[in-house]
């Protein structure tokens, strides 16, 4: 089978190319473009753009199976598309669906849902990589300015999330299903730059932010209110879901769920 693979150049994308090929699937990595992906020369790279229906038309000659994400364009905002990739995907035969999107449904969970596509959910409560948002202040300072309300999540590896994709690809079993997905620790900020700073090899200090000092910094920075307003809310309301560890990797992928410290030894060079 081929399976296409949107979002292929992204953060869990370009894990779940690799893992597929690694499996001995014909991978067709779609992108905006192809010239700049840099994915494995073993996948077949096809230009295209999910909020522009017309550009994947040329895109689904033998694909049976098919990883979705759920937002797109320069913005990253959430995909009004949903039905016209679905309704071509249908036309195709595609057979496995796997979509990665948040907490709230989109257009493409919704016209999955009036479809006959079997399909499986993927729901990680935060990737690792947002850790990454750190690595300029810590390289640069040895220090990290935060408001932290003590929020602890359990944040996935997103090779993890890439692992549970493929088996849901390749084996039978998991449409219908919908994963949330964790790593086997809940983590706090302290918490992270302690595995931080013991792989790097040197001291990293939080300077904690009041919340006004953290409105200020992100609007200084450009962000919008509502960005603003969500961020200040994880911190003081957390979700009850994002910091409970679940099995869920293990019982798909028949191995253990990588830990935050081994996410940092992979990309120690971004925090030195």
């Amino acid at each position: 089978m081929t399976v296409l693979v949107t979002g292929a150049t992204g953060t869990v994308g370009r894990q779940l190319v690799e893992q597929l090929i690694r499996a001995g699937e014909r991978v067709r990595a779609l992108t905006r473009d192809p010239a700049v992906a840099k994915l494995p020369a073993e996948a077949e790279v096809v230009q295209g753009d999910l909020t522009n229906p017309d550009t994947l038309r040329p895109v689904w000659d033998g694909v049976t199976g098919l990883h979705l994400i759920t937002f797109g364009g320069d913005d990253g905002g959430p995909l009004q598309t949903g039905h016209e990739i679905v309704e071509m995907a249908t036309k195709a035969g595609v057979q496995r669906v796997t979509v990665l999107g948040g907490w709230d449904p989109s257009t493409v969970e919704q016209a999955l849902d009036d479809s006959d596509l079997g399909w499986t959910s993927l729901r990680p409560v935060e990737f690792m990589a947002n850790a990454l948002d750190l690595a300029e202040s810590i390289r640069t300072e040895g220090v990290v300015r935060a408001f932290d309300g003590g929020r602890a999540s359990a944040m996935v590896h997103e090779a993890d999330i890439a692992a549970v994709a493929a088996t849901a690809l390749i084996q039978n079993g998991h449409a219908g299903k919908a994963y949330a997905l964790t790593g086997p620790q809940a983590l706090t900020l302290p918490d992270k730059l302690s595995t931080i700073s013991a792989t790097i090899g040197r001291p990293v200090e939080l300077v904690r932010l009041t919340e006004e000092q953290a409105r200020e910094d992100m609007r200084a920075s450009g962000y919008p209110d509502e960005y603003i307003e969500f961020a200040i809310q994880l911190e003081t309301n957390p979700p009850v879901e994002g910091s409970i560890v679940l099995p869920t990797v293990e019982e798909v992928t028949s191995r253990p769920a990588r830990t935050f410290a081994q996410w940092v030894a992979e990309h120690a060079h971004l925090f030195r």
